[in-house]
């Protein structure tokens, strides 16, 4: 059975139409390999065998009559994040103890329609605030990938998977689901995606709905996938995206075939190689690597262009303001007053302060108090309004590189492999943690696409990941480049030690 795990989507769909495979078979492989592995990864929150099971014999009913969608009978993961009607949807806090909505969300309605299975909820960073998926109320994901011990064979530390996403990443790298949705505020799915050896795209804003996505920072929010290569997150995306009446920011525009784009050529394509993303420290490896991608594309018959995008260097400050701002005033709903946690107080104030200190994390209330502080009177001006108006500056840089005629920007995903679970540096300072962000954030605060795919290891064997860039809602481009990319650097995978 375990075999049937090693199938893309795209070949799982072949065998599933072909009838082949059968849907209850491969779901079945699947919750076999999740219940095996489960308790060493941690990635899972809620395994739904029997709704699996359920789906998978509506999926093989109607693919017994030559019916059946896009992703008829593919098992997924789900984010913890994404409502799902009458299961577990806590966005991994314990302030939404045992919330079970009775809706669902948009884009995993769209899944479900083409004939997704769902497996299950996915771990995630606490409200996806995290770099490392350590915390979640329900304890950290360890990272599929082992470091080499430099003697042939592997390091006994466990490493994070990256976040806010990390459980959907280190479910996909493990064969746990055949692709996961995610979400990406300022890297949360291009960051775990590159330090698991998987492909992660963001979408422009707008591209997926939000609805029923319990919220971060809403201006920044976007759902995407996970998937084992690039066909895979291009076959999820198409069914992922949607216009939506409920979502005011969902963009009513077509959503293309995003899999015919890939394998056509790159040739003629100006590629964009901003010097700002050179930043002070950066790993030799990762410069490496960006090197490599170069002349990859540059091979593949694409102009390289050296660019500028000069205000870089003040998005991540800028984002740390706009992120925490917008979720003070999303998480002020979480009162103990309708659902999830409460604590008992002497008055509803006593019982709103108690409840809210008891639900929330430690990260997520430095959140909490940074945006407070930020929107608070005589500080709006003085720090979220400049943050807005350097948002402004770092979209423009981006619309001037674009109108100059680059189709598609590449830099580096990361600024270096995983690092460890516990890591003492990180724990003791969190700008440390926040800056595994710096490649990506800027992506977010100009609502542009962007996908991270696996282009090589470091010295000790762990993934590294490049970092595509395109024009609003060109998502074709990403992946027809990004497919350049996976063929030159060839497919990557955690050797197997569970």
């Amino acid at each position: 059975m375990s075999e049937l795990t090693e199938l893309t989507i795209a070949e799982a769909r072949a065998r599933l139409r072909a009838r082949d495979i059968s849907a209850g078979e491969l779901t079945d492989a699947y919750l076999q390999a999740i219940d095996r592995a489960n308790p060493q990864f941690n990635a899972y929150v809620v395994v739904t065998h029997e709704r699996a099971r359920a789906m998978a014999a509506a999926s093989d009913a109607r693919l017994a009559k030559g019916e059946g969608g896009a992703l008829e009978g593919v098992p997924l993961g789900i984010k913890d994040l994404f409502a799902t009607e009458g299961v577990h949807t806590q966005a991994c806090s314990h302030v939404l103890d045992g919330f079970e909505p009775r809706y669902e969300s948009t884009v995993t309605g769209n899944l479900f329609a083409d004939g997704a299975v769902m497996l299950g909820k996915l771990n995630m960073d606490e409200f996806a605030m995290g770099s490392s998926n350590e915390t979640s109320y329900y304890g950290p994901v360890v990272n599929p990938w082992r470091r080499a011990n430099g003697q042939g064979g592997l390091d006994n530390m466990q490493l994070v998977p990256g976040g806010s996403s990390g459980g959907s990443a280190a479910a996909v790298a493990a064969h746990l689901c055949a692709g996961a949705t995610a979400t990406d505020t300022g890297g949360s799915i291009r960051q775990p995606a590159a330090f698991t050896g998987t492909v992660g795209i963001k979408p422009t804003y707008g591209r997926c709905s939000r609805w029923g996505i319990v919220a971060f920072a809403s201006s920044l929010d976007q759902a995407g996938p996970i998937a084992r290569d690039v066909r895979d997150a291009a076959i999820m995306l198409r069914s992922m995206a949607s216009v939506d009446a409920k979502d005011t920011t969902s963009v009513d525009r077509p959503v293309p075939d995003y899999e015919a784009a890939i394998g056509r050529s790159v040739r003629g394509m100006k590629v964009g190689i901003p010097r700002e993303y050179r930043v002070d420290g950066m790993p030799s490896e990762i410069e490496a690597l960006w090197q490599k991608g170069i002349a990859w594309l540059k091979e593949a018959g694409a102009e390289i262009v050296d660019i500028s995008l000069p205000h870089t260097k003040y998005a991540l400050p800028a984002y740390y303001i706009v992120a925490p701002a917008e979720a003070s005033s999303n998480l002020a709903r979480y009162d103990g007053v309708r659902y999830g946690l409460r604590e008992p107080g002497r008055d509803i104030i006593d019982m709103y302060e108690k409840t809210r200190a008891a639900g929330f994390g430690r990260e997520v209330k430095r959140r909490i108090m940074i945006g407070t502080y930020v929107l608070s009177a005589g500080y709006y001006d003085a720090y979220y309004l400049k943050a807005q108006q350097v948002r402004t500056l770092i979209k423009r840089d981006f619309e001037k590189v674009f109108a100059d005629g680059i189709d598609v920007i590449l830099t580096p995903a990361t600024p270096s492999a995983a690092f460890g679970v516990a890591d003492q540096d990180m724990a003791a300072d969190p700008v440390k943690m926040y800056l595994n962000d710096v490649f990506t954030v800027t992506v977010n605060m100009a609502g542009l696409p962007g996908i991270a795919v696996p282009a090589g290891v470091d010295g000790r064997n762990l993934p590294l990941g490049l970092q595509l860039i395109g024009r609003p809602f060109d998502e074709e481009t990403l992946f027809q480049t990004a497919a350049v990319i996976e063929q030159a650097a060839g497919r990557f995978s955690p050797t197997k030690w569970w």
